[in-house]
């Protein structure tokens, strides 16, 4: 299914072949996690290079895929399988490949057998857009990440005490992840207290955290490849009068945004949704990342919801809703959930409590 639709695009795109060296595209068309490798298709082929670390790999996971052996350098055998498949029109990732990795490939195709030569076309987005909607078992797999994640969270809120460091905080996060059913974590969690969680994606340091400060925890699970993503914004102790009215403000803009959300709307729609919200509250100077984003085998991805977005929401997309203030030297909020875009509205996956205390 997934290869019938590229080769749709491929047709559109008047490519008679395409190069696939972006890793999440790579595993998301072949179903191979090898770290090195070059898909190859064609209308008709579908080749997977690589080397020999990887043979036995290749055989187990991409089935669907001909193995071709690399022996030497990569580009003069991408541009023999090339030209045994009689490709003109060759499209390659504008955004993945290096100056010095298009250089090396157009030196193979103007050498390749027989004197033929073929043209290396930039695209871009092309398995991208196919990856923004999520299919069945995708998103049973997101499903399980998240539940992981949202159990990591309600174990730190239980465990978590005054003096511990934000990086014991991050540490136990993911060992919990990790030892309950994570291949991996999304990414480094990110733990901000007190003035720390003024910085978006700060990384967790030796800080201990105090009673009554805000603390931006952000984390995600990463389960089959595909990722969660959730943040919540909590305290140990009484809140302060000014955090509670600042939490107050984001959840408004996140319910409001999340009750908003279906099919249809551009990103930018629901953006300003919440956005609109926290400027009339007296805080827009203090939101200035984007209200979310697509989540999958890569923790950002299409589509983007963000101020100048003209991505359209579709079913099936799944997607943040994370509006957060920052304020210097006082410290941050963000509330985030994971959800699925539907016809008329969205299932939010999150199942976390959105309290103030820990």
């Amino acid at each position: 299914m997934r290869l019938t639709q590229l080769r749709q695009k491929l047709a559109e795109q008047e490519l008679d072949a395409i190069l696939i060296t972006q890793p999440e595209n790579r595993r998301y068309l072949s179903g191979f996690t090898g770290s090195d490798g070059v898909l190859i298709i064609s209308a008709e082929a579908a080749y997977l290079a690589t080397d020999f670390r990887y043979y036995e790999q290749v055989e187990r996971q991409a089935p669907e895929f001909t193995l071709a052996k690399v022996e030497g350098k990569f580009p003069p055998r991408l541009a023999e399988l090339i030209s045994e498949l009689g490709a003109q029109r060759v499209g390659f990732e504008s955004t993945h490949v290096t100056v010095d990795q298009h250089q090396q490939w157009a030196e193979a195709a103007a050498c390749a057998l027989q004197g033929e030569c073929f043209e290396l076309v930039p695209t871009k987005g092309i398995v991208e857009e196919l990856r923004a909607v999520k299919d069945n078992g995708e998103l049973a797999a997101i499903q399980q990440a998240v539940k992981l994640s949202d159990a990591a969270l309600a174990h730190i809120v239980e465990w978590l005490r005054p003096e511990m460091t934000e990086k014991e905080v991050a540490w136990e996060l993911e060992a919990f992840m990790r030892t309950h059913g994570a291949e991996a974590v999304a990414f480094n969690p990110i733990v901000g207290s007190g003035p720390n969680g003024a910085m978006a994606h700060v990384e967790p340091s030796d800080r201990r955290i105090q009673e009554g400060e805000p603390i931006v925890i952000d984390l995600g699970a990463r389960v089959d490849g595909y990722c969660s993503d959730l943040t919540r914004t909590i305290c140990v102790g009484e809140p302060q009068e000014r955090f509670c009215q600042i939490y107050a403000v984001v959840l408004e803009a996140q319910e409001a945004a999340e009750g908003a959300m279906r099919a249809g709307l551009k990103g930018s729609t629901v953006d300003a949704i919440a956005r609109d919200l926290i400027e009339t509250a007296g805080y827009g100077e203090h939101f200035g990342h984007s209200l979310g984003h697509g989540v999958g085998l890569a923790i950002h991805e299409g589509p983007r919801i963000s101020k100048t977005s003209e991505d359209e929401l579709q079913a099936g997309m799944v997607v943040t809703i994370e509006p957060g203030i920052y304020i210097e030297g006082w410290g941050g909020v963000r509330i985030e959930d994971l959800a699925v875009v539907e016809e008329q509205g969205v299932d939010v996956l999150t199942t976390a409590p959105k309290g103030l205390t820990g």
